[in-house]
């Protein structure tokens, strides 16, 4: 095979989906090593910090590539982390937005930083444990398992990055994998990665409440008609379609519609208020040039979401107005909207604001 004489790094999380990565890589051939990022997010908020987070890492991981057969380098992003991924999660819900880390995290963390870390140790291509695949032609594609696919994550790498990178699971399900794992006898250190990776132990609003600038802040919750309801305890523990925390009894429950940080209010309704049948989406980075004329394309605006047939109006080149076929609900501003042509990323970018039916 052309890669039987390539050096390439596993990112390992601990996950079994990384060591079975590693496993398949060196199985077919590749030179391989394991690394691991350093985040300084590795303790719960009750823990106590390591005096040596290098090493207390090496010690967790490095089992792991010892079960594989292969050596192991840590590497420490702490700074780099809290400033391109745990500051920009922070301040987008000051600006009463959802954030969604993993779409920052893989261009500007792994695929960025890491990457050129294990450049430097001769490394020429990274792979990880993401449910994704690579075309011949460097598209991104979804993954074979379309319960587990990850490309939504993916959607923001550049054609650059692609070129680098190295998804051994996209043409896996996750049951054989882990089945392969059990088979192989590897084991992993953690049964599964969490949805927001340095949120320990408790939920996001309580590791909000402990940053600064997320003191409570009481202000007006108000219906669709801006008639005052009720009071919330702070923006911050809220985000579009919630349906708890809200507390205000009525004859239907009610939803989070929008919030309006600039006058701190938060705007609730019936579930039918959660639709819309366009949003508009800032910041794209498309997988070929910027689209000059309007596109039919599938839009998918949250992970769990099922991609819905739209079609896509480009604003100049990095921002566009989606227009739902049918009315999509709880389209919700800071979130990824990703576009696809099939099994085909076209790109994807932040959704921006919506204008409602």
């Amino acid at each position: 095979m052309t890669g039987a004489s390539k050096k390439i790094a596993v990112a390992m999380s601990g996950g079994v989906d990384s060591l079975v990565s590693a496993f398949l890589l060196k199985a077919q051939g590749w030179d391989v090593f394991g690394i691991h990022f350093v985040t300084g997010y590795e303790s719960g908020p009750d823990d106590p910090p390591p005096q040596d987070p290098i090493a207390a890492a090496a010690g967790r991981i490095r089992p792991l590539a010892g079960q594989v057969g292969i050596r192991l380098s840590v590497v420490d992003v702490r700074e780099e982390f809290k400033d391109h991924v745990v500051d920009y999660f922070t301040r987008t819900y000051k600006e009463g937005e959802t954030p969604n880390p993993c779409l920052v995290c893989n261009p500007v963390i792994k695929f960025s930083i890491v990457f050129d870390r294990a450049r430097q140790m001769g490394a020429q291509r990274l792979a990880t444990g993401h449910y994704a695949r690579i075309d011949p032609h460097g598209r991104l594609l979804r993954g074979l398992d379309r319960k587990k696919d990850q490309s939504y994550f993916l959607a923001f790498l550049t054609r650059r990055q692609l070129g680098n990178a190295v998804f051994p699971l996209g043409e896996r399900h996750k049951k054989d994998v882990v089945a392969l794992a059990a088979a192989e006898g590897l084991k992993p250190a953690v049964s599964e990665s969490q949805d927001v990776c340095f949120i320990k132990d408790a939920d996001y609003k309580t590791f909000l409440a402990r940053e600064p600038g997320f003191e409570p802040k009481p202000g007006p919750i108000v219906d669709t008609a801006g008639r005052k309801i009720g009071t919330h305890p702070g923006l911050f523990a809220f985000t579009v379609g919630q349906r708890r925390g809200i507390n205000i009894p009525a004859s239907e429950p009610y939803y989070v519609v929008r919030l309006e940080p600039d006058r701190n209010r938060l705007v609730v309704g019936a579930g039918s208020d959660l639709l819309t049948d366009r949003c508009r989406v800032r910041n794209i980075r498309w997988s070929e040039e910027p689209p000059k004329e309007a596109f039919r394309a599938d839009t998918r605006v949250r992970y769990r979401h099922r991609a819905a047939a739209s079609s896509v109006v480009p604003i100049g080149d990095d921002a566009a107005e989606v227009r739902f076929d049918e009315p999509q609900s709880a389209v919700t501003p800071g979130q990824g909207a990703v576009f696809y042509d099939g099994d085909v990323v076209l790109g994807g970018g932040f959704i921006s604001g919506k204008k409602r039916r």
